[in-house]
């Protein structure tokens, strides 16, 4: 949430970004980083268009929705 916040409600960001914030070895990490992010206040986005982040398949783009 701090990155998400830390963007503002204007901007989005990738899920790996806050992968690589939590370890070296983050790309393990990406499916619990979208897991969780369907749980917080964040909205996911895959070409502009609303997605569910553990179901869409290829990049999303996750900004704060609060």
């Amino acid at each position: 949430m701090a990155l998400a916040r830390s963007r503002g409600p204007e901007k989005t960001f990738c899920p790996s970004e806050a992968a690589r914030r939590l370890a070296d070895d983050w790309r393990p990490l990406m499916d619990d980083v979208r897991r969780v992010a369907a749980t917080l206040p964040l909205r996911a986005t895959q070409r502009g268009r609303p997605v569910d982040p553990v179901a869409a398949r290829g990049p999303i783009r996750l900004q704060i929705t609060e």
